[in-house]
């Protein structure tokens, strides 16, 4: 048994990207692990800076969508809900074409806050881009 809630799938995570910025950008969560979510995102015209190269906070984007799914599949959201507090990126590679694949993993799972490591690959593996997003654990009003 994982850490996520027993219904975490893949097919549960995309019915979150209608009508939304991962629709947008093409994000897409790929995987459902014991400890860990993986997503992919396009680098094409959606998701390029001026310069032909992945944006940058396109990559936040992903980072951000992919730790506030992970937090909000921990949680019991018929009680709870999550917000980000605080999200940082160091960008390490530049990329022109193909995908990129998130993957995170908690560093901190509490009852109040969560924080969430997110590592983004290109397709040869490569270290894109380091993330931490820090999540606010609320409860639902009555």
């Amino acid at each position: 048994m994982g850490i996520f809630r027993n219904d975490i799938t893949v097919e549960f995570l995309n019915r979150y990207g209608p009508n939304t910025m991962a629709e947008v950008l093409g994000i897409q969560f790929t995987a459902v692990g014991e400890d860990y979510l993986e997503a992919t995102m396009p680098v094409d015209k959606r998701t390029h800076q001026p310069m032909g190269l992945l944006h940058g906070g396109a990559s936040v984007a992903l980072a951000e969508t992919m730790g506030s799914v992970a937090a909000m599949s921990c949680i019991d959201i018929s009680r709870q809900y999550c917000v980000g507090l605080d999200i940082n990126a160091n960008h390490i590679r530049g990329v022109r074409s193909g995908f990129v694949k998130g993957v995170t993993r908690p560093l901190h799972i509490g009852g109040k806050t969560h924080v969430w490591e997110i590592r983004i690959t290109n397709e040869a593996g490569d270290l894109v881009c380091i993330s931490r997003i820090t999540m606010a654990v609320l409860d639902k009003k009555d």
